[in-house]
C-alpha cells in the first residue's frame, strides 16, 4: 500500500476525514478498543516549538494504542542544522511505525515524508494545525450530530495556521467557514483557492471578511491567540488595545449574535480579556475543554487510520475482543 501522511488538512477528501472523525467518536467512547501499535512499536513524536497539548494528548495516545511514544526534542536534535531533515529522517524512519513533528516550515514536514516509508503526521507548523482541526471537527459532531452544512466563524488572525486549517478542514466537512479578520492579516490567497476548489466538491462555502455580521446565526464560534509562536517580539503591538484584532474580540455580545445553542472553541492556550472574554470561555457555551480532550481521541483514530493506509496489516484487536 501506499503510505499515507497528513501534512495537511486537504491531504484527506471528505469521506476519509469522515472516517477519521467517526474512529474518533468510537475510540472516545471505549478508549482501548484499537491496539495497532501492540507490541509496543514506537512512533517518534519530535517537538520543535513548545508544547502542552500535543505531547500529552500523543503521548497519551501512542501508548492507548499500544504503542511507545519515543519524545524527541527537536531543538536538543538540532534537526536541518546538526543534520539535514533527510537524513533524520533515514534514521528515525528504520526504527519506528511513525513520525509526528511539531516544527516550523512545512517544508521541513515534506522532506521528512519524502524519505521515510511510514506515515509522518504535522503536529502544528506555520502553516497549518490539522490535528487541532480534527479535534475541533469531532467537537462540532459531538454538539450538534454532524459537521456538513453548519457555520463556523473564525476571529482574529485571518493570515496564522489556525485560519488556514479552519479553511481546509471545514471546507472538506462541508461546512460554512467565514474567517473574520482585518484587512491587513488575511489567509494566504493559495490556501484560500484550495479551500474553495474543495468546498465547491462538499458543498462548503469559503468567506473573507472584516465584518462581524458574518457571527450572525453561526453554529460555532472561534477564535485563536493574537501572538503566535514565533510573533513573540510583535507582542505588544499584537496584544495591545491598539492592535489591529481588538474589534474581533470574542465577547458576550458577539456571541449573542451567533445561533442559540451555538458553541465557542479555542484550541489553547488562551488570553482572557485579550482574544476572548472570561465570560465566553469559562461560560455555557464554551466547549474548550472537551476540544482539548478531543485531540487525544482524533489523534489516536488518525494514527490508526494511517497505519492502515500504510500497508501495517489488520488493527490488532482489543484485550476484550481476545478474552471475550
Amino acid at each position: 500500500m501506499t503510505v499515507r501522511h497528513l501534512l495537511a488538512d486537504d491531504d484527506l477528501t471528505a469521506v476519509e476525514q469522515a472516517e477519521v472523525l467517526e474512529l474518533g467518536l468510537a475510540l472516545r467512547a471505549d478508549r482501548y478498543a484499537r491496539r495497532p501499535l501492540d507490541g509496543p512499536r514506537a512512533v517518534a513524536i519530535i517537538f520543535d516549538k513548545p508544547t502542552l497539548r500535543t505531547q500529552l494528548s500523543f503521548s497519551t495516545g501512542v501508548a492507548e494504542l499500544g504503542g511507545f511514544p519515543t519524545v524527541v526534542d527537536g531543538n536538543l536534535a538540532q534537526i536541518g542544522t546538526r543534520e539535514s531533515v533527510a537524513d533524520v529522517a533515514r534514521v528515525v524512519g528504520r526504527q519506528v511505525s511513525a513520525i509526528v513533528w511539531r516544527t516550523h516550515g512545512q517544508d521541513r514536514l515534506q522532506e521528512m515524508a519524502d524519505h521515510v516509508d511510514v506515515p509522518v503526521v504535522n503536529a502544528l507548523s506555520d502553516d497549518y494545525h490539522p490535528c487541532q482541526l480534527l479535534a475541533d471537527l469531532l467537537t462540532v459532531r459531538e454538539a450538534f450530530g454532524d459537521v456538513a452544512g453548519r457555520t463556523l466563524v473564525y476571529l482574529g488572525d485571518g493570515a496564522n495556521n489556525m485560519a488556514h486549517s479552519y479553511l481546509l478542514a471545514c471546507a472538506t466537512a462541508g461546512m460554512d467557514v467565514r474567517i473574520v479578520s482585518p484587512a491587513s492579516h488575511r489567509p494566504d490567497p493559495g490556501v484560500l483557492a484550495r479551500a474553495r476548489d474543495r468546498a465547491a466538491e462538499t458543498g462548503g462555502a469559503c468567506t473573507v471578511t472584516d465584518d462581524l455580521a458574518a457571527v450572525d446565526g453561526a453554529d460555532v464560534v472561534v477564535t485563536d491567540t493574537w501572538v503566535s509562536m514565533g510573533q513573540e517580539s510583535q507582542a505588544g503591538e499584537r496584544k495591545g488595545e491598539a492592535s489591529p484584532f481588538v474589534p474581533f474580540r470574542v465577547t458576550a455580545d458577539v456571541m449573542a449574535r451567533a445561533a442559540a445553542g451555538a458553541i465557542f472553541l479555542h484550541c489553547l492556550p488562551a488570553y482572557r480579556g485579550v482574544e476572548v472574554a472570561a465570560e465566553v470561555i469559562d461560560g455555557p457555551a464554551s466547549r474548550v475543554w472537551d476540544e482539548a480532550e478531543n485531540r487525544l481521541h482524533a489523534q489516536k483514530a488518525l494514527l490508526a487510520w494511517l497505519l492502515e493506509r500504510a500497508g501495517e496489516g489488520a488493527l490488532a484487536p482489543s484485550p476484550a475482543q481476545v478474552t471475550g
